[in-house]
């Protein structure tokens, strides 16, 4: 998945780490099969300000909370 479509305010772990950022949003799960944990950098939880869960395949344009 690009992150030219993905919220802004989205983030990950993997973002703060130089050697796995790369991968930070490619879609790829990690070595146990799950892809990382999220959360939006508005709320500081993972529910967005819109009350919906927060994540790489729902932080999209059509939320309410959506910015590029």
């Amino acid at each position: 998945m690009s992150t030219a479509h993905l919220c802004k305010h989205l983030r990950t772990k993997k973002m703060f780490i130089p050697a796995l950022a790369h991968e930070a949003f490619s879609g790829d799960s990690d070595e146990t099969g799950y892809s990382s944990h999220c959360w939006c950098n508005c709320t500081l939880t993972e529910t967005g300000p819109d009350d919906r869960a927060v994540g790489a395949e729902v932080c999209i344009k059509t939320r309410s909370c959506f910015e590029d």
